[in-house]
């Protein structure tokens, strides 16, 4: 007999987590496994991506508000969820001031999962599995009978403030914990070394044949090729963790050093209005271009010279995998699970964190293309696909 599992997640808006969690979908032997699939919104690009292995479970109202804003949420008529939102946007506003705490919005959704707990509905139905792809996992702690609770980490935890009382209580009605790298299982243990033995590793599940097969799609009205020109990318969410502003300058420094460079990002994000303003400030308005949203980043990725991660922390970057098994020399900075992505030297460059270690790794693979060759040579002889890892997932369900 099948084992009943249910996988829960925010939303599918275009987002490392959300390609994550399509990989793994579609990885899952659906003979063993029959899925149930919990968005708490029904919306988003990567929709259209699903497989047709689990059965998407019809939205619940209340769970619908960690989408919207607190004056939509009380015109709904569910006030108490818009009351308990404004008291935890409060109490973290509070909490990240007295700490000092640069982005308190990590903050803002424990309190806000914590407060509104009490009036969120129960799942009436029983799972053998209950996997909480995205943090928090309040939802598969509280609200869903299950033999086996499953929670995610896709962030690095040295990077981040949390409440860790509140942080504690939600770990503890978790069974197993996965981390989709080493390096982020390390810094999640060094804040709570007790979930040591209940914590494994699992990456995010990448096909290199689909990401190929995905890269064919023209684009050249979008990034025109000039003859001597050097074209970078970068694919990320507009925020303070992935260093856009750092890029920026580093582009404008490049420019201003006599490199002949082009500078795209595909993504998007709270940032992008001080993002524009700082291109328009350097005067890089015609070299620095934002792309905005793609639900297929592949092409853009293939037709670029270099690819960047210029971020000043990650849990796992699946762009610079996707970057590396569509044979591109990666520039990446040295965020703390940098040296889980890449070898430096050998698939990928690892510079330090600042504008300076962009500028200089970028400089060095325009400079020296012996290197840009090997590192282009080694991505293109390695296999990157991991297809098995869900054989890890079958182990912590069944033990």
């Amino acid at each position: 007999m099948k084992k009943k599992i249910l996988i829960s997640s925010f939303d599918l808006a275009i987002g490392g987590v959300e390609r994550s969690l399509i990989g793994l979908l579609n990885h899952i032997d659906y003979s063993r496994y029959d899925v149930d699939l919990m968005l708490f919104k029904q919306e988003g690009e990567f929709l259209p991506l699903l497989p047709s292995g689990p059965n998407l479970l019809p939205e619940v109202p209340q769970y619908t508000t960690f989408r919207k804003s607190i004056s939509q949420i009380v015109k709904e008529g569910n006030y108490s969820i818009g009351f308990s939102r404004l008291l935890a946007k409060t109490l973290s506003s509070i909490h990240g001031k007295v700490k000092r705490v640069d982005e308190p919005g990590y903050l803002t959704i424990q309190y806000g999962w914590e407060l509104t707990n009490p009036f969120l509905p129960k799942l009436n139905i029983e799972y053998d599995a209950a996997i909480g792809f995205l943090w928090p996992h309040h939802f598969i702690g509280q609200k869903v009978k299950a033999k086996k609770r499953i929670g995610w980490i896709h962030t690095d935890y040295s990077n981040i403030y949390l409440n860790p009382d509140i942080e504690k209580r939600m770990w503890d009605k978790v069974d197993d914990i996965v981390a989709v790298s080493e390096e982020c299982s390390k810094t999640f243990l060094n804040h709570f070394p007790d979930c040591t033995k209940k914590t494994t590793v699992i990456e995010n599940i990448l096909s290199s044949q689909f990401v190929r097969q995905q890269a064919d799609e023209d684009v050249t009205g979008e990034i025109k090729t000039n003859p001597g020109r050097t074209i970078l990318l970068t694919v990320g969410r507009l925020s303070h963790a992935k260093g856009l502003d750092n890029a920026i300058k580093a582009c404008r420094k490049l420019i201003n050093d006599g490199y002949d460079i082009e500078w795209h990002v595909v993504g998007y994000g709270s940032h992008e209005t001080e993002l524009k303003n700082l291109i328009n400030e350097l005067d890089l308005h015609n070299r620095f271009f934002l792309l905005g949203k793609k639900v297929n980043p592949y092409p853009y990725i293939k037709a670029c010279d270099i690819y960047v991660q210029p971020s000043r922390y990650e849990g796992k970057a699946v762009t610079i995998r996707e970057a590396q098994i569509l044979g591109k020399p990666v520039v990446l900075t040295n965020f703390p699970t940098a040296k889980s992505q890449a070898q430096d030297g050998v698939d990928a460059l690892i510079t330090p964190l600042n504008i300076e270690g962009i500028v200089n790794g970028i400089k060095g693979l325009i400079d020296n293309k012996q290197l840009r060759e090997r590192l282009i040579s080694n991505t293109r002889e390695k296999d990157y696909g991991n297809e098995k890892e869900v054989e890890k997932l079958y182990k912590l369900i069944e033990a």
